[in-house]
């Protein structure tokens, strides 16, 4: 159960929700969306375009020969006796390729969306005249929502009961903005909402269905809306994986230098420990993500040089800041006002 936060305004969440299921298209596996804000349908026609074989390389080389040229003006301005030392990867993992890469600016052809088998579930259609009705004392979206999910584990076969007569494939639900006022959820209205435990029960019930099943599951909440913090910590507790993605459109950060690279902040609350005692540990703490021209790409952040040109005096006061921000992939820790010392 992936937990993802979403940024203020959603826009790279949904991102990473539709590389999601893109990756489940790829990978032949049997897709559920729910949605009670864009219907199911819409979600799918959007889905970024896989970059297959020798694409991907093209794709990838261009990328690369482009960041080698910025490196070789950098060079040009860095101070001898720093360009010895060792140089900072940006990527996050040092791994052989993993999984797909995708081109954001292409929509996915509809003959590879109808490759596999799609279940939808858009709110306003399944409970369109209904009474607001609680099902064991929860919210009657989210009760119809299990239901939906239920009966395709159950159908399909993803339960394990007829593994002998259906290939062994993954069923990929994507649920969005769940908790929302969509949902008719009120957790985003008050700081005392009156259906505070619905959210909670949902997730519960859902983690059983998927701890029992052949299926991986990924929800979006506008986290930034829920006014009681107590009601994230539980919500937090009963995911298996949480991140958060802080975009910096409407923020400080958006206007200053050093964060000219990026477009927002990868926030991991928490990673996977199934089957270990103990959680897992990343290396790497301090992440953020661009959209370049056609990847969206998530990167180690690292200040960049303390140039006259591109830092301003009133940037170097706010490094304090900043250094409270990274705690790793930086050279040193600023104590009180003092900048960052490169």
């Amino acid at each position: 159960l992936v937990f993802t936060e979403e940024d203020k305004y959603g826009l790279y969440s949904n991102l990473l929700f539709k590389h999601f299921l893109a990756e489940g298209v790829v990978c032949g596996h049997e897709l559920f969306v729910a949605s009670a804000k864009e219907h199911p349908d819409n979600i799918l026609k959007e889905l970024p375009a896989p970059l297959l074989d020798d694409s991907y390389r093209k794709e990838l080389g261009d990328e690369a020969a482009a960041v080698k040229a910025e490196d070789f003006q950098d060079s040009m301005k860095i101070a001898w006796r720093y360009q010895n030392l060792p140089k900072m990867e940006t990527s996050p993992t040092t791994y052989t390729k993993f999984g797909h890469y995708y081109d954001v600016s292409k929509k996915m052809s509809p003959e590879l969306c109808q490759s596999v088998k799609l279940h939808s579930f858009y709110l306003h259609e399944e409970l369109p005249f209904e009474p607001k009705m609680k099902t064991w004392n929860m919210n009657s979206g989210y009760a119809r929502l299990l239901q939906s999910i239920q009966r395709i584990i159950s159908q399909e076969g993803f339960d394990g009961s007829d593994a002998q007569k259906k290939q062994r494939t993954v069923l990929r639900i994507g649920v969005q903005s769940l908790g929302s006022v969509l949902w008719g959820d009120d957790v985003c209205c008050s700081d005392a909402p009156e259906g505070a435990q619905s959210l909670t029960k949902f997730l519960y019930v859902l983690r059983g269905l998927l701890r029992k099943s052949l299926s991986a599951c990924i929800i979006t909440v506008p986290a930034h809306l829920i006014q009681n913090k107590a009601i994230m910590e539980r919500v937090t507790n009963l995911s298996d994986m949480v991140v958060g993605l802080e975009s910096f459109i409407g923020s400080e950060r958006e206007t200053n230098p050093l964060y000219k690279d990026y477009h927002g902040l990868v926030h991991v609350h928490q990673i996977p420990r199934l089957n270990s005692l103990i959680c897992d540990v990343s290396d790497t703490k301090d992440l953020a993500f661009r959209l370049k021209r056609k990847q969206f790409t998530i990167e180690r952040l690292h200040l960049p040089p303390d140039l006259s040109d591109t830092v301003s005096r009133a940037s170097k006061q706010d490094l304090a800041g900043s250094a409270k921000l990274l705690s790793s992939g930086c050279g040193a820790m600023a104590i009180g006002k003092k900048h960052l010392d490169f």
